[in-house]
């Protein structure tokens, strides 16, 4: 889905950004006064499948994943395709960190078209199912390549699928992600750090008051605060290996100090004040898949271009140094074995690089 309201596509200011879609007057506003932030957690629930169930079985290269960089929602799904070596299996398309207000836009793309689904908008994949789709155009969306429409954009499930599904198309060495001893606690866990954490600096950012936001902000903490302290003995959420529940709170930190921490008010203080969880952060951001995936560039423009309301001059901060994301963790000390008994990935494919820190 789209960084702000569960994927509603957000209208740029006139001051457009490199690669950003063309302004338009039309802009839509994600704070309603007096009220709290409610996101649409309404999606596409057909699943791509073994067994065809929703008629949609998994098979090399019949679909693509649209995943924007700036998106932590859609990062989920570019770690977990990473991890797994399904880059062979299921292409993806990347659209640009802006877009105008009915569509993501591949304006990333020469000729600003999609290279394998040849359309500009993502807009025209959820069309070509849903003539009158009424919800937002989301990311992360899996496309049939062939008929052109949108599959699906749940992008909890597309990631759970994608670690139980897809498991004939794992590369040798693929991590287990969704360990079947472990499914409990993953989704404990995973559920609490989406209200309070994934959500929750939304809830903080879109607060139509201060009652809605000083809850959110400390709901935000709260979870956070209890974090570092379960990080604190444990090198990742749910036992000693890279779990979902890794990947679903690394995307939110990877943004914490670029955006969240200023641009949504969620200012206590920075992710780097937070001894535990600042090295964690690194730990899986050092580890192939993860830091290999963030753009803090196109991070920083689709949130501080595209939230009108919140930053109506446009201008993106030049900080903070993301060199910082470098520097080395300690948590090796901590035990764990990161890919289990499985491998790193190789490099990330071609054309689908980002640019380097050092």
């Amino acid at each position: 889905m789209s960084d702000s309201l569960a994927g509603t596509a957000e209208v740029e200011p006139a001051a457009a950004q490199p690669g950003a879609a063309k302004p338009s007057a039309a802009i839509p506003r994600y704070v309603e006064p007096g009220q709290p932030f409610n996101r649409d957690t309404n999606y596409i629930e057909d699943r791509i499948t073994r067994d065809a169930r929703d008629g949609w079985p998994v098979e090399a290269g019949r679909y693509r994943l649209v995943a924007a960089r700036a998106c932590p929602w859609a990062n989920r799904t570019t770690i977990v395709r990473r991890l797994l070596g399904l880059e062979g299996v299921i292409s993806l398309g990347l659209p640009g960190p802006t877009h105008d207000k009915n569509s993501w836009t591949f304006d990333l793309d020469e000729g600003g078209l999609d290279p394998v689904l040849k359309i500009e908008r993502l807009q025209q994949a959820y069309f070509a199912r849903f003539p009158d789709y009424p919800r937002g155009i989301t990311v992360p969306a899996i496309v049939e390549v062939a008929s052109g429409k949108v599959v699906t954009n749940n992008y909890p499930q597309i990631t759970l699928d994608f670690e139980s599904e897809w498991v004939e198309f794992h590369r040798p060495g693929a991590p287990d992600l969704y360990p079947e001893a472990h499914r409990a606690e993953i989704d404990e866990v995973a559920e609490l750090i989406f209200h309070d954490v994934n959500n929750g600096v939304y809830k903080c950012g879109f607060a139509g008051s201060q009652k809605s936001y000083d809850r959110a902000y400390d709901a935000l903490f709260s979870r956070l605060d209890w974090l570092e302290d379960r990080l604190s003995t444990q090198r990742f959420l749910v036992g000693d290996t890279i779990t979902e529940a890794d990947v679903r709170l690394f995307t939110t930190l990877a943004r914490f100090d670029a955006v969240y921490h200023g641009h949504f008010k969620c200012n206590r203080n920075k992710l780097s004040e937070m001894p535990v969880l600042w090295a964690y952060a690194r730990d899986l951001f050092q580890t192939p898949g993860f830091g290999d995936t963030i753009d803090f560039d196109q991070i920083k423009a689709h949130y501080y271009v595209t939230h009108v309301d919140i930053n109506p001059t446009g201008i993106i901060p030049k900080g903070p140094d993301a060199r910082v994301w470098l520097e080395p963790h300690g948590r090796e000390t901590l035990g764990g074995r990161p890919f289990g008994d499985g491998t790193a990935p190789g490099a990330p494919a071609a054309g689908e690089e980002v640019p380097t820190l050092g």
